[in-house]
């Protein structure tokens, strides 16, 4: 990849408020009003190997920056009352799935290694009860290093996990003071190193960066510390900081936190070091080797986004279970209640605990594969996908996108062509901008997003 445009001028125009696109529509647009015997449909009309994603919600201590959906505790029999109704609403599913495989399975959280030893030999074996997964399929786990013992990481592997991504965040004192996540840098390279001995075949490391504290010496210290560590793949996220929403983030003080231009000069550091050591930019905040099957799909144009993020495995085929967890097969999205109370009250029905959920029309499916397509290899060839999507006049559709890709185009982010749109390496930073251009929902709710940077 040639070497990105760095230009501070940019951020004040581009860096607006949105999407990640995990999905389109976000996941702003799902409602109440939505007709539950959709999900049977998408299921029955879904591929044959589905992915599969668990949310275990529990953490033993609050990370002050964090806004995932976790519940806090020290009571470890909490989660076996969980598990009981993951149980129930696999056996909901389970019926549904008969004829389908799993080829990916994902634990996250909240803090999935939060579960004891015993506690995961029975969530496998439930999801063996249930489910069929595939021999070679991918089995990964989100990490905290502060609750993951050796033996916990060995017993991982005996169960058969096979990818591990552990959350670094940053490993100056400092910041992790700040953010209440302490842990020592010793401990980190001792789990890379053992889940190396152990066999995982992929290492993820997550970082943030605008996080409290954080100055550009101190987090190259960390950035050069990751690259010796040598993970397969890194996440590079954009700590959003919205304490209106968040209330663990009111802790935080305003002042400690980086402004944009140094927030930008931080994610240029780490993009430039990141990618001079080896690693390929997938794009936005992922990195990988490029033998790893991230950067093979992407080399191969067949890179896909779905709500865990880049993946290999296909974006409309994935089934979500636990609170607040959230489904995308077959057109139709759906998410289940986000607090346990209401989580537990419907399990307790014998009823899938979804909350609420979405229907693609057909003009939203195009603009999913647009957006997808963009946002994942940076290019879309409009005559390819106008036969596909049988449009007639790609740029007489899209004709209010033109109008707002304009200043992008005079800017030297985007090419736009009769039969071709290109996101350059400048426009790389702020492809979610781009792709807001598509965007038919997005004046609808946008300021609860984070900045693009």
């Amino acid at each position: 990849m040639q070497t990105i445009k760095w230009d501070p001028a940019l951020i004040s125009k581009y860096n607006i408020n949105g999407p990640r696109y995990t999905s389109y529509p976000t996941a702003l647009a799902l409602s109440t009003d939505f007709d539950h015997g959709l999900i049977r449909g998408a299921i029955s009309q879904s591929p044959d190997q589905l992915s599969l994603y668990l949310h275990i919600p529990f953490c033993h201590k609050l990370c002050y920056y964090c806004g995932c959906n976790k519940v806090l505790t020290r009571h470890q029999h909490k989660a076996d009352t969980y598990l009981d109704a993951l149980a129930d609403e696999m056996a909901l599913y389970a019926p549904l799935l008969d004829t389908k495989r799993i080829n990916q399975l994902h634990l996250g959280g909240g803090t999935p290694t939060f579960l004891t030893e015993v506690q995961l030999s029975r969530l496998m074996a439930l999801l063996h009860k249930f489910f069929t997964i595939n021999a070679d399929a991918e089995i990964s786990i989100e990490i905290d290093p502060r609750s993951c013992s050796d033996d916990k990481l060995r017993h991982l592997r005996t169960l058969g996990f096979n990818r591990v991504s552990y959350g670094v965040q940053d490993l100056d004192e400092k910041v992790q003071i700040a953010i209440n996540r302490v842990q020592d840098t010793d401990l980190i390279r001792h789990q890379v190193q053992l889940s190396r001995e152990l066999g995982f075949s992929s290492i993820n490391l997550d970082l943030l960066y605008g996080l409290p504290f954080q100055q550009p010496a101190s987090f190259a210290e960390t950035v050069d510390e990751i690259i010796r560590l040598n993970p397969d793949r890194i996440s590079l996220f954009s700590y959003a900081h919205i304490p209106e929403r968040f209330a663990a983030q009111r802790k935080i003080s305003d002042a400690s936190l980086p402004d944009a231009p140094l927030k930008l000069e931080l994610m240029q550091l780490a993009i430039n070091r990141f990618v001079a050591a080896g690693y390929q930019f997938i794009g936005m905040d992922h990195f990988a080797r490029p033998d790893d099957a991230l950067a093979k799909a992407q080399q191969a144009g067949k890179l896909q986004r779905n709500f865990q993020g880049y993946t290999t495995a296909g974006q409309d085929a994935l089934i979500g279970l636990g609170v607040s967890s959230i489904s995308q097969v077959s057109g139709v999205l759906w998410q289940n209640s986000k607090e346990l109370p209401a989580y537990y009250a419907a399990i307790n029905k014998a009823q899938r605990p979804t909350e609420r959920g979405f229907s693609l029309n057909s003009d939203d499916k195009l603009r999913a594969a647009l957006i997808s397509q963009l946002i994942c290899h940076f290019e879309l060839d409009t005559e390819t996908f106008s036969r596909q999507w049988r449009i007639q006049g790609f740029w007489q559709y899209f004709a209010g996108a033109l109008e707002r890709l304009q200043p992008f185009m005079e800017d030297g982010l985007v090419e736009v062509y009769a039969e071709r749109i290109k996101v350059t390496n400048a426009g790389r930073l702020w492809v979610r901008s781009i792709c807001a251009c598509f965007d038919a929902y997005l004046t609808q709710g946008q300021q609860r997003y984070s900045k693009v940077v």
